[in-house]
């Protein structure tokens, strides 16, 4: 049976594409709907010309109410009823009550390789460090930010000269390869880990 996958963001998508490119023919998996908290993001209408359903819950008129926005947002997952969420680039922390409605079926993808670096500023934070090797992570959602079982990494090496910026851009195209793998096993309840190159 072909799993439903909503995809949340917060920006351009880039992730989110990768995701839906990948869910062709033979996929266990089909996007069923791409949901955002802004809906000024990009990545909005790049779903819509790929024929993905789309919808926004701005979580600004809800202030520091997570629990409301939280519930907005689950109105829109119950009606497209996913067996996944992918978080792709979505800027908002959940809360223990989120996750654990939707415990076990929540993956991240996290721009480090974890437990290295949780939370944000990732590429400078591994520069300054003085690593040889920086890559990004996709692992299951808990309650604890950017923790839960890792099921993929990619190692993109940190050259002498790298600035966040050009390690952000050289670990991007790996997050496109390494989410899509992750999702087609998860889906199909393999949870080895994928390991790139």
């Amino acid at each position: 049976m072909t799993k439903r996958v909503a995809i949340l963001i917060s920006g351009g998508g880039s992730n989110m594409l990768a995701l839906v490119k990948s869910m062709t023919e033979g996929h266990p998996a089909r996007a069923v709907l791409v949901l955002s908290n802004n809906a000024d993001a990009a990545g909005l209408q790049k779903a819509r010309d790929l024929g993905v359903a789309t919808s926004v819950v701005d979580h600004r008129p809800f202030g520091k109410d997570r629990t409301g926005f939280e519930a907005k947002l689950n109105e829109a997952l119950d009606l497209a009823k996913p067996d996944v969420i992918c978080l792709a680039g979505f800027m908002r922390i959940l809360t223990p009550e989120f996750v654990a409605k939707w415990r076990a079926r929540i993956l991240n993808i996290h721009p480090s390789l974890l437990p290295k670096y949780k939370g944000l500023n990732t590429h400078l934070r591994a520069i300054k460090a003085g690593d040889f090797e920086a890559g990004c992570s996709v692992h299951q959602v808990t309650d604890e930010l950017d923790d839960g079982p890792v099921l993929g990494q990619a190692r993109v090496p940190v050259f002498p000269d790298d600035t966040a910026e050009t390690l952000a851009a050289r670990i991007l195209p790996f997050e496109h390869k390494l989410y899509p793998l992750v999702l087609e096993k998860f889906a199909t309840g393999d949870l080895s880990p994928v390991n790139l190159p």
